[in-house]
């Protein structure tokens, strides 16, 4: 039976460049975020994440929406797909890498190859609409 993994993702673009974070351990960035904890909201789940891996507080009057996408989960089981609800939001303070991530750093869209299928999707989406060069 295929699993479905549920997350949510902050996007951060500066600069014509798109926000990663390393977690310990792994090989691959990933969008900052993770996964929903029990009947948590989007918001919930985002303000949360944010701050657990980037000691920063997504302020949430300026969430908006980006996109919600679909992919192959990287190393999971075969059939286990990725659900990736993206927003963008203002912050406040300063990032830093915490928690689980042990690095951060900005990515332009050559930098495609380093970030998990779901993620490469949201990659194509912000480089087609001009935002991530």
């Amino acid at each position: 039976m295929a699993e479905l993994i549920d997350t949510v993702a902050w996007v951060r673009l500066e600069g014509g460049r798109i926000l990663c974070a390393r977690p310990r351990g792994k090989d691959v960035f990933y969008i900052p975020g993770g996964k929903r904890e029990g009947a948590e909201t989007d918001l919930q789940t985002l303000v949360r994440e944010v701050a657990e891996e980037l000691t920063v507080a997504i302020r949430p009057d300026t969430v908006t929406h980006v996109g919600t996408y679909h992919a192959e989960a990287h190393a999971q089981a075969p059939g286990t797909t990725v659900r990736m609800a993206c927003y963008a939001a203002e912050y406040t303070g300063t990032l830093a890498a915490s928690s689980e991530i042990e690095e951060v750093d900005w990515f332009s869209y050559a930098d495609r190859d380093r970030v998990p299928p779901v993620d490469q999707v949201l990659f194509d989406d912000l480089h087609r609409d001009g935002l991530l060069p």
